[in-house]
């Protein structure tokens, strides 16, 4: 009789879990009790609460539409996958999905990739300024956007939000997320004293809070693109912050009130703004601020025991300038039919070329958008060729987003 080894029924069991990863459908006008089928797809809150069925591996696939509840306008995530087998969440392929209001991710999640969704809050701002502070009585519209609470080991990739009352919040009890590629921009609002509401707030002891790739931009002075910040009570630990764009308005504070460790600042590119690493703690202790391009702006570093600063670029708005212009496209690591672009133009060129390394192919058509307006008119249509990219550049700094199609 033929005895089955180990080895064999363990790759008998992996694959029968492979075979039963499903793909599961929500639609605006879905149904809880529906069996989450493209023809008959669930609601989203209860496809994302951790009511339903779904397991690791499995996909929620959107189908387009705008997604909106109210009064409380966030829907609560609550889904457990693996590190072998996470749970996504996306939109159907090639289909646009807009969240009307937020999301809130809640333990016990894990190992949920959330990506490619626009977020935004349609009820429009005050025409006056509201009360002071930073929770005003007379600021009637939802908060919106994406709240990080309890999360672990998840991914919020290639978002867009934008017209919130913050962009991302992203706190102590979310271990090691990845934030990456999100464009932020148009979020906050204006009060009596200044604006309010930042692109990311954040604070963090356990694990690493990487974002990345990311672009951000503030309307309103007060605001601020990143502010991993906390009173003396509060933990700004143990972060990776690598190739964001940041620029416009709103300072890059990462600092606050008690002893940070285990910051890593690498290879980010602001204009306009300050890059500020410490805040009123008597005393820092590790930081690592490498590769940064700062234009029309400082670069402070306070109280910190041991710092590594090698390789930045700093250039306040009266410096002379570089020769020579500074353009680099960043690629993105989750769909590779898309980069930013920075520029730092400093002969005022009307065009510069931009090195496309493995990005795309000589021949491809690549269309420029305005990070502020990605599903808009492309500012331009260039082509890759000889491994490069021509980017219009009229000004000192052009940030660009690139989408690359074939021949």
């Amino acid at each position: 009789m033929h005895v089955r080894t180990p080895v064999v029924l363990a790759s008998v069991f992996l694959w029968c879990l492979a075979v039963h990863a499903a793909d599961w459908y929500v639609a605006p006008e879905g149904e809880t009790a529906n069996p989450g089928t493209k023809e008959s797809p669930w609601d989203l809150a209860s496809a994302l609460n951790g009511r339903k069925e779904v397991r690791p591996g499995d996909t929620i696939h959107l189908l387009e539409g705008t997604y909106r509840r109210r009064p409380n306008e966030l829907f609560d995530v609550r889904l457990a996958g693996t590190a072998e087998k996470p749970i996504r969440v996306q939109p159907v392929p090639g289909r646009r999905v807009w969240i009307d209001g937020g999301l809130a991710v809640q333990s016990p999640s894990a190992h949920v990739w959330i990506r490619d969704l626009e977020i935004f809050v349609s009820e429009p701002l005050p025409e006056k300024p509201v009360s002071a502070g930073s929770h005003p009585a007379d600021l009637k519209r939802p908060h919106g956007g994406l709240h990080l609470h309890g999360g672990t080991a998840c991914k919020y990739i290639n978002l867009v939000i934008h017209h919130c009352n913050q962009a991302i919040s992203c706190w102590k009890g979310e271990i090691d997320p990845e934030i990456y590629g999100c464009l932020l921009y148009d979020n906050g609002w204006v009060g009596m004293d200044r604006g309010h509401g930042h692109c990311i707030y954040t604070q963090n002891d356990e694990g690493v809070k990487t974002i990345s790739n990311c672009i951000m931009t503030c309307p309103y002075d007060g605001c601020y693109t990143m502010h991993a910040y906390g009173s003396s009570q509060a933990d700004v630990n143990n972060y990776l912050l690598t190739e964001n764009i940041c620029y416009g308005r709103g300072p890059f504070l990462v600092g606050g009130g008690r002893p940070s460790r285990g910051i890593r600042v690498h290879r980010n590119f602001l204009y306009n703004i300050d890059m500020r690493i410490g805040y009123t703690a008597p005393h820092n202790e590790d930081c690592e601020i490498r590769d940064n391009v700062i234009g029309n702006g400082r670069l402070e570093i306070t109280r910190y025991r041991s710092v590594v600063q090698e390789g930045n670029l700093i250039l306040a708005k009266n410096d002379p300038r570089p020769a020579q212009a500074k353009a680099l496209l960043l690629p993105n690591q989750y769909d590779t039919s898309r980069a930013h672009i920075v520029v730092y133009n400093w002969a005022k060129a009307k065009a510069v070329e931009v090195d496309a390394g493995g990005f795309a192919q000589d021949g491809d058509t690549i269309d420029l958008f305005d990070p502020k307006d990605p599903f808009g008119k492309p500012v331009t249509a260039t082509a890759r060729r000889n491994g490069s990219i021509r980017v219009p550049a009229e000004g000192e700094f052009a940030v660009l987003l690139a989408k690359a199609g074939r021949h």
